[in-house]
């Protein structure tokens, strides 16, 4: 793998084995030892335009437990405020010796301009792009809901026969949008339930099916319910009337809930606005996978790291198979 940009790209075998390996990882931080020597003298580069303090850490906990040295670098207070271009920046880095750099970006597109552009000879990692994409999310998701699952026998599983909603603020979501590509590809049936306000413009070419009504869609029963967060830092319009009227007609109470058959997930991928997308009863009840979310993030982190530090980038030199 040389770059992880987006899901939309990924075959199915390529998901597969990501999530396959991210088993491997998450076998090792259940021993005392969590640290591997894997990515020893590999210098990973966090580069963050935008805040996002659990993705930052999930990726600096995946890369320190693979023994990488990591660069943390924030556009606030950082030359990029000053008018830096990104790749002014890119070439700094490049000089620095960075081997992976983990960018997000409030521009869609910006993770692939660096990874495309020649400025930088290291692997791109997107780690969430304006409202495009945010694949490993999408990945720690799908491997949530497939262990979760299948349990011990999730490897080498894909995700077909399943049912997976997605709920709320698909408009501004790439998490939604990294989602609907991936579980598609690994054979899930995704159902997009969203305020006629908040569709995207091109959601005819997604291979979704799209609802209005929450409550239609639950009694169907499906194996998993994905809340999205309201992204209100997006909305420079009233996409609807109330926050009240919101959860009302598409928030996840304890009472929707209820009428989820019994082996159904609730997933979350944060931070969660408790009361409006989500109820406390809903996001903290045993169906509820959110901190599995984050458990897991730092393994599928590891995972992708791992393909793209020390696979077939050494195996062309020849240093490792």
């Amino acid at each position: 793998m040389r770059h992880l940009l987006d899901t939309r790209s990924l075959e199915r075998d390529e998901a597969l084995r990501i999530l396959d390996v991210a088993e491997d990882m998450a076998e090792t931080q259940s021993r005392q030892i969590k640290k591997l020597p894997t990515l020893l003298g590999k210098t990973v580069v966090n580069l963050f335009f935008e805040d996002s303090t659990r993705t930052r850490i999930s990726f600096e906990a995946a890369a320190k437990r693979l023994s990488a040295d990591v660069i943390n670098f924030s556009a606030k207070g950082s030359s990029v405020s000053k008018g830096e271009s990104l790749k002014d920046t890119a070439q700094t880095l490049e000089a620095m010796g960075a081997d992976a750099v983990v960018v997000r970006h409030s521009a869609s597109g910006a993770p692939r301009t660096l990874a495309t552009s020649g400025w930088i000879s290291a692997g791109v990692v997107n780690a969430g792009d304006g409202t495009h994409e945010h694949p490993t999310q999408a990945l720690l998701d799908a491997f949530t809901i497939r262990k979760r699952r299948y349990g011990a026998d999730s490897r080498g599983r894909d995700l077909s026969g399943l049912r997976v909603v997605i709920v709320g603020d698909v408009l501004h979501s790439r998490v939604a949008r990294s989602n609907v590509w991936l579980l598609s590809t690994l054979g899930a049936d995704v159902t997009l339930v969203t305020p006629p306000t908040l569709v995207p413009q091109n959601v005819s070419q997604w291979p979704v099916r799209v609802l209005y009504d929450l409550d239609q869609a639950l009694a169907e029963g499906p194996d998993a319910v994905m809340m999205l967060r309201i992204q209100v830092e997006r909305m420079h319009a009233a996409f609807f009337p109330t926050e009240r009227e919101y959860s009302r007609l598409w928030g996840l109470d304890a009472l929707r809930a209820a009428t989820l058959p019994e082996s159904s997930i609730v997933m979350h991928p944060g931070p969660m606005n408790r009361g409006l997308e989500i109820s406390s009863e809903a996001a903290d009840s045993p169906r509820s996978t959110v901190l599995e979310q984050v458990t897991n993030g730092v393994s599928v982190r590891m995972a992708v790291l791992y393909l793209l530090l020390a696979g077939e980038r050494n195996d062309e030199r020849g240093e490792a198979k």
